[in-house]
């Protein structure tokens, strides 16, 4: 009984003595291990008469109970001192001053769309939207969008399996506002579209207006005057505007608008080296547009829109591709990469 009561107490006094909790699983081990000293006096008990190893056995398991309660009580100990180290060390002094905070910025392609809106609102255009998720009807059918047309390929739209699709323009918000309004009306419709498309000029994902006016008399003049006024007060006034024919299902006719380069001031040069936004051609096409079809209107035609009565012009412009011309950027992906350096520039 003596041997196992200076076993308990060389044992508590290695307990008590652990400062850590490394050095106390060592202590662990050395006395209850698999070769520890309080298993090794267990394993001995075979050397014992048979009629005294019981009574040493309950001695040596109460001499382990004990050691093993002292174990997990320093244990409980250590632990309590570690978690009151790390609050400590990891206090904050709400009482200091605060360290400051860097002001945000609206995203560039935000900034340049936000202005556009600013400036036909006070032309007189309504800002109208619509779902991101469209059907054939709106998309193609009702813009006079043939059915073999590439936009209607898989290369070129997101569907669904249920034949919906990803709107990839924002002008069927124009058939959805000429459907819920009559004549006359003057609206732009920004917001997300979608393609099949990605490289340094083209995203998969980008911003898009459409606009739309529409009454009795409208002719192509007034699109010159109203697209001319908006390049000028979006570029400068000094820039010139340049229409060139073009085709568009919905428009007829269509026009592409170019405007001065504003990179090399319509010289096509910068410096000694070709101006590379405008290909040397001293333009740069910003938007397409045109007078709105008859045969769009037949869609149109119960709620006010009679092609015999009214007439209307509508165009659309890339809010990403303005932004990147606008400031100079050689690569779109820049825009969506979140690089803070990049934003940074634009606040």
């Amino acid at each position: 009984m003596n041997d196992h009561a200076d076993l308990v107490a060389r044992a508590l006094l290695e307990i008590r003595a652990s400062a850590d909790l490394g050095g106390l699983d060592e202590v662990r081990v050395r006395w209850l291990g698999k070769k520890g000293e309080l298993t090794a006096a267990l394993k001995s008990l075979g050397a014992l008469p048979v009629a005294e190893r019981p009574a040493a056995g309950g001695r040596i398991n109460a001499a382990k109970e004990e050691v093993q309660a002292a174990l997990e009580a320093r244990r409980l100990e250590l632990e309590r001192r570690q978690v009151d180290a790390e609050l400590v060390a990891g206090r904050i002094d709400v009482t200091l001053p605060g360290r400051g905070e860097e002001r945000g910025a609206l995203h560039p392609v935000t900034q340049a769309r936000l202005r556009i809106e600013a400036l036909f609102g006070r032309a007189g255009f309504d800002i109208a939207v619509g779902p991101e998720i469209e059907d054939d009807f709106y998309n193609f059918g009702a813009l006079n969008i043939p059915e073999n047309h590439p936009a209607r390929a898989l290369h070129d739209t997101f569907y669904f399996p249920d034949g919906r699709l990803l709107r990839t323009h924002t002008s069927p918000v124009q058939i959805r506002s000429m459907l819920a309004r009559g004549a006359p009306l003057a609206l732009i419709a920004p917001g997300r579209v979608y393609r099949c498309d990605h490289d340094i000029t083209h995203s998969p994902m980008f911003h898009q207006i459409e606009g739309l006016a529409v009454d009795t008399n409208i002719t192509f003049g007034d699109l010159k005057g109203t697209l001319d006024h908006a390049m000028k007060a979006l570029f400068g006034s000094s820039v010139k505007t340049h229409f060139r024919p073009s085709f568009f299902p919905f428009t007829e006719p269509s026009a592409e608008l170019y405007v001065t380069c504003f990179i090399c001031g319509g010289s096509g040069k910068r410096g000694a080296d070709p101006c590379r936004p405008c290909k040397q051609t001293g333009w740069i096409e910003v938007l397409g547009c045109g007078m709105v079809d008859p045969n769009v209107f037949e869609f149109v035609k119960d709620n006010g829109y009679d092609p015999k009565k009214v007439s209307g012009f509508a165009f659309g412009m890339g809010v990403d591709r303005l932004a990147l011309l606008k400031y100079g950027v050689d690569d779109l992906q820049y825009f969506f990469q979140g690089d803070v350096r990049f934003l940074q520039q634009f606040s």
